[in-house]
């Protein structure tokens, strides 16, 4: 089974590209979404978050209150840096069995879809790596336009990420959507049927 690292800034259109992957059979995971799971769902994380940050990031009934523990992770890049430290291991433990899972069911490829590939250490999972850019103007106006904020919200999300060169750099490929649908799924879709199954079109 073909594991492919799927990374790159936020609005660079990851979902069009996974999209293809899936039309071609791959398995798709959504890592920050099994991050925010665990979040809600995995008592030993929880129990090492109290343990790091302690009671105050939990309501009366035990759940995370995630807005405080964003409060202190985001005011400190060691706090931050330790919350990681925690929820990346959860994160590719989880993706290991997931992983294991899809290969015993005979999937032909399986893709992560990471921001994260290289910090939580999945990127080592991975026979390929795919970064999927796109120009600052491009990724503005989709996320303007998905998420319903205003640009200068945008613009300031955009500039606490690392910018596009850090997942180029670091990718075995990369896939640079401008903004036309059709053409970003063209190359997505020749890069990874040559990956997958193969075979040039």
């Amino acid at each position: 089974m073909t594991v492919i690292g799927i990374t790159g800034p936020t609005g660079a259109g990851k979902t069009t590209v996974l999209n293809v992957l899936t039309g071609l059979g791959a398995v798709v995971v959504d890592c920050d979404r099994v991050y925010h799971e665990l979040l809600s769902t995995s008592r030993p994380m929880l129990d090492e978050l109290r343990a790091q940050f302690g009671n105050g990031i939990f309501d009366e009934y035990g759940d995370l209150r995630r807005k405080e523990l964003g409060a202190i992770v985001f005011r400190e890049q060691k706090a931050l840096d330790r919350l990681n430290a925690i929820t990346h291991r959860y994160v590719v433990q989880w993706v290991d069995e997931w992983l294991s899972q899809a290969e015993s069911e005979g999937q032909p490829a399986a893709a992560l879809d990471a921001i994260a590939l290289w910090e939580s250490g999945l990127g080592k999972r991975c026979h390929i790596t795919v970064a999927v850019t796109a120009p600052e103007e491009v990724r503005v106006r989709r996320i303007v336009a998905r998420e319903g904020i205003s640009e200068a919200y945008a613009r300031l999300r955009l500039s606490a990420q690392r910018p596009s060169v850090y997942f180029e750099t670091r990718c075995d490929y990369i896939l640079n959507n401008d903004g036309d649908r059709s053409r970003i799924e063209a190359q997505a879709l020749k890069l990874f049927t040559s990956i997958i199954l193969g075979e040039e079109i």
